[in-house]
């Protein structure tokens, strides 16, 4: 099984932004030792829990750092910025990384009003423009004509012999059609709900064009997960990721608490029925299980590739968490 890695930078209770791009540097170099296929890196803002606002230029700095894993956004959010500058961020980030950078673009504002507001430096957003948005950039960085009387003079530089693949993000299934009619891979955040509909995925498939940026379809789905050698200690681990999550769906984002500080928290029965109800979301176990459990959804859905986001509090939980899965999957 093809295995990647998202990564939002989280900063934990207690840690630095610093700190968490430290953390972020050893996941990379882990994942790349290792085996995984790909690493991107998320896009939020207006956060003191994440520290992915920048994530194309968290992707220049891992792309020297490593040398094979596949390096890109999952994804930058374009509503936020000019189609001509994304198309040569990208085309810049693959001359630097030839082969190996990945444009993972987002239809969502990626924070709260107060930031999407900061961002459009005060301009209302066109939230019902954004396919058209993606149209316009993949043009660009394929140089060719738009259509559009702003961007029919200028080329995005640099001129390359290679362009990044190009992938949407989804977890509605909204944009699987969108995606597939564009010859672009689909990107399907199952960790944001814990649901998904193969409908999805086939409507994906049916529509599907093959373009400059890809030959085939091809699906990615985004799992949260915490795995541990016991089930005791993977739930353990875990509560502190079921907190962050409860008060999120309470609207309030709050920064990941160790697994100590988590087991005194003080939970209601309601809460504790809404971590449960949430709990397809993070799938929690050892790894034996877990493994079984993203090779039964493969065959199920047909997707080509899992991709985890392991938020554990301590960084030597969170990294034996892809190494425990790794050694289960990679080599299957």
């Amino acid at each position: 099984m093809k295995l990647s890695i998202l990564d939002q930078i989280p900063v934990p209770k207690g840690h630095s932004a610093e700190q968490a791009f430290l953390r972020t540097e050893q996941l990379a170099l882990l994942g790349e030792e290792l085996g995984f296929n790909r690493m991107w890196l998320a896009e939020h803002h207006n956060s003191a829990s994440l520290a992915s606002s920048a994530p194309e230029i968290t992707a220049a700095f891992l792309a020297a750092k490593t040398k094979r894993l596949r390096i890109g956004t999952g994804g930058v959010m374009m509503m936020h910025y000019s189609p001509y500058k994304l198309a040569e961020v990208f085309k810049t980030l693959s001359a630097l990384a030839p082969n190996r950078i990945d444009f993972g673009v987002g239809r969502a504002p990626g924070g709260d009003h107060a930031s999407i507001y900061a961002l459009a430096e005060g301009r209302r957003q066109h939230f019902d423009e954004q396919y058209d948005k993606l149209d316009t950039i993949l043009k660009l960085m394929n140089n060719q004509k738009t259509g559009e009387s702003v961007y029919d003079q200028v080329v995005a530089s640099p001129t390359i012999s290679q362009l990044p693949e190009a992938w949407l993000l989804g977890s509605s299934g909204q944009s699987a059609m969108q995606a597939g009619q564009r010859g672009v891979g689909y990107s399907y955040a199952q960790f944001f709900t814990g649901n998904m509909s193969k409908d999805i995925f086939d409507m994906y498939k049916s529509y599907f064009t093959p373009s400059y940026y890809m030959e085939k379809p091809q699906i990615i789905v985004t799992y949260a997960t915490t795995v541990a050698d016991t089930l005791e200690e993977a739930e353990y681990l875990a509560k502190p990721i079921d907190i962050t999550r409860l008060q999120l769906m309470k609207g309030q984002i709050i920064q990941a608490m160790s697994p100590e500080e988590a087991q005194d928290y003080p939970l209601t029965e309601m809460d504790k029925m809404m971590i449960e109800n949430n709990r397809k979301a993070n799938i929690v176990g050892t790894p034996k299980d877990v493994a079984a459990f993203l090779v039964a959804e493969q065959e199920q859905y047909g997707f080509d590739e899992v991709m985890l986001n392991c938020n554990q509090y301590a960084q030597e939980s969170r990294l034996n968490c892809y190494k425990l899965l790794a050694k289960e999957l990679i080599s299957q």
